[in-house]
C-alpha cells in the first residue's frame, strides 16, 4: 500500500473515530437530561392579571433561583390594553437565559425595581438591545433584586391587535419549572375589591399547586415556550 493511501485512510479511521465519540457525548447528554428531568417537579397557577396597569400591580412570576427554578407566563395584550406588567426576584447574581415566542410585534423590557430599563428589544436601544441579546443568549449577568417585566407593542403596531406570548427565564439547571397563565381582568374587576389574603393567593408563588396537567418535563425551553403558546391559539 502506498504511503499516499495509508495517510487516506489514517484519516478515515480517526474522523469516523471522531463521530463515534461526538456521538456517544450527545447520547450522554439526552441520558443526563433526561434523568434530570424526571425530579423536576412541576407547578402551575392560573391567574387574572391586574385591571391597573403600572408595575406596583404587576403579576408576580416568583423567585429565580440559580440551578433550583425556571419560571413561565404565558398572557396576551388584549385589544387595547397597552401594557403587562410581571414582577421576579433573583436570589444570586448570576447569568439570565430569556426565551421568548408570540405574535409578532411585541416589546419586552427588563426593568430593575427602581424602573431602570437593563434590558430592550427594540433594536434602536443600544446597550439596552445588547444587553437583552445577551439574555436571549443566556449570556447577560443580573444582580439579586426584585426585577419587573414590562410587555408592549412596537411602534406601528395597532392597539386593536392581540398580541399573545410566552416569556421564560432561567439560571442554569432547574429542579422546579412554575408556570403563569395569566387571563384578561374581568370586565368591572379592580384590585382594590380583593382583600389581602385573595391578592397574595393570586400573586404569592407559594400557593402555587402541582399540576398534573402541567407540560410534561424534559422538555427544552423552546418547547416548552411552543406548547404553552399554543394554549392561546
Amino acid at each position: 500500500m502506498s504511503d499516499g493511501m495509508a495517510g487516506v485512510n489514517q484519516m478515515v479511521s480517526d474522523l469516523n473515530k471522531s463521530v463515534s465519540a461526538a456521538v456517544e457525548r450527545m447520547n450522554a447528554q439526552r441520558e443526563a437530561e433526561a434523568a434530570a428531568a424526571a425530579n423536576v417537579q412541576e407547578f402551575r397557577k392560573d391567574v387574572r392579571k391586574s385591571s391597573v396597569n403600572t408595575p406596583g400591580f404587576a403579576t408576580d412570576m416568583g423567585v429565580l433561583a440559580k440551578n433550583v427554578t425556571r419560571l413561565n407566563v404565558v398572557g396576551a395584550l388584549g385589544a387595547d390594553d397597552p401594557v403587562d406588567f410581571y414582577k421576579f426576584r433573583v436570589t444570586t447574581k448570576g447569568e439570565v437565559t430569556l426565551g421568548q415566542v408570540g405574535d409578532e410585534g411585541l416589546r419586552v423590557q427588563v426593568m430593575s425595581k427602581f424602573g431602570t430599563v437593563v434590558a430592550d428589544s427594540d433594536k434602536n436601544t443600544g446597550k439596552n438591545y445588547d444587553a437583552f441579546k445577551g439574555m436571549m443568549q443566556g449570556e447577560y449577568e443580573l444582580d439579586r433584586g426584585d426585577y419587573t417585566l414590562r410587555l408592549t407593542r412596537e411602534k406601528g403596531q395597532s392597539a386593536k391587535d392581540p398580541k399573545n406570548y410566552a416569556i421564560q427565564l432561567s439560571m442554569g439547571k432547574y429542579t422546579q419549572d412554575y408556570d403563569t397563565v395569566v387571563k384578561a381582568p374581568k370586565k368591572g374587576e379592580s384590585p382594590f375589591n380583593l382583600s389581602t389574603g385573595q391578592q397574595a393567593m393570586l400573586d404569592g408563588l407559594s400557593q402555587a399547586a402541582a399540576s398534573l396537567n402541567s407540560i410534561p418535563t424534559g422538555q427544552s425551553g423552546t418547547q416548552k415556550l411552543l406548547g404553552s403558546f399554543n394554549m392561546f391559539v
